[in-house]
């Protein structure tokens, strides 16, 4: 086959992939989030019933056609997590089955993340299961948002683009101008993108060490960086029941930190006893996204919730136009 027949293969391709209709399909999981990322994208939902039978089970139906269509399903992961994934699982089901183009899976915070590999003897890899569900329901690609472990990617046999949201975050904290700021990674495993953001904002890095006994609980050992008399910034993925954190924070106040401490996080799990340690904590900030809904009852002062849509409206804008997510992703993150 000729080069000019290669390139014009390639360039129809293209313009193939340009013309397919682009489809948004919100799960239950986080209408909204969904809702702000179409009408970013100047679209409209795609129109999809999601009902119960009497037993529980769940019922999915598309009310328009999605034949050919580049289809994004919009599902997080709440603390409903199962019916989240069993939800997204039939709505795969139903768009496979409905010929979709290509279908792409938009998953803010991945389900299990933190289950990726064998720490104790007989556990499962559950991220890695779900990986296998997701790819068995009909999904052609991934898109999510700081995995707990990049290697995750490896659990997929189809793309996934895991997506930081150090842009979302430097933008704000550059606003307020912080002096003598120190990023604060709350363990070992969070140093290298906590060193990443702290050189974006001009800051130093501390770290501090911890020790797990059990899950959901942590205690703090020593904290590694200069700290006294400086404003502290915690960054870490997620914040689940606060435990962490605040006991971070606490470990920074004893070390002569200033009373300042900040706190940022992608994913508000907020679990348990979480919105009642850190009201009590008295953080300065905690600063988080909408990858999972914060509903009004667990907000609480000093809260402040920065919304993904923008980003991920542009990494889908890209996606569906068949430009490069790495080049963009730099782009927005420089």
């Amino acid at each position: 086959m000729s080069e000019s027949v290669v390139s014009a293969i390639i360039f129809e391709n293209l313009i193939s992939m340009i013309d397919r209709p682009i489809k948004i399909v919100a799960g239950s999981s986080h209408y909204g989030l969904a809702k702000e990322i179409a009408d970013n994208l100047g679209v409209e939902l795609t129109g999809v019933h999601i009902s119960r039978f009497s037993c529980n089970e769940i019922y999915v139906k598309l009310l328009e056609s999605v034949r050919g269509a580049d289809v994004f399903v919009v599902q997080t992961s709440t603390r409903n997590v199962n019916e989240d994934l069993m939800e997204l699982f039939i709505i795969l089901d139903a768009l496979k089955r409905s010929f979709a183009g290509q279908i792409h899976v938009v998953m803010p915070h991945y389900a299990y993340s933190r289950q990726d590999r064998v720490s104790q003897p007989r556990e499962p890899i559950s991220a890695k299961l779900i990986a296998d569900l997701i790819s068995t329901a009909g999904a052609d690609h991934v898109i999510t948002m700081k995995l707990h472990s990049d290697q995750a990617q490896g659990f997929f046999n189809f793309p996934v683009d895991n997506l930081d949201t150090e842009k979302i975050f430097a933008g704000y904290f550059k606003e307020k101008n912080l002096e003598d700021l120190v990023v604060v990674s709350p363990d070992a495993g969070g140093a290298k993108d906590a060193k990443h953001f702290a050189d974006l904002l001009g800051a130093r890095l501390a770290i501090i060490h911890k020790n797990r006994p059990e899950h959901n609980s942590s205690e703090v050992s020593h904290v590694v960086g200069k700290v006294e008399g400086r404003t502290c910034l915690i960054y870490d993925d997620m914040v689940d029941t606060g435990g962490s954190v605040v006991a971070a924070k606490e470990a920074l106040l004893r070390k002569g930190a200033k009373d300042d401490v900040y706190l940022m996080a992608t994913h508000p799990v907020f679990s348990g006893p979480a919105v009642e340690r850190l009201r009590d904590a008295g953080f300065k900030e905690v600063v988080v996204t909408n990858s999972v809904p914060v509903p009004e009852e667990k907000h609480f002062p000093g809260l402040k919730v920065l919304s993904i849509a923008p980003f991920l409206s542009k990494i889908i804008r890209s996606v569906h136009e068949g430009g490069s997510v790495t080049d963009l992703h730099k782009l927005l993150t420089k």
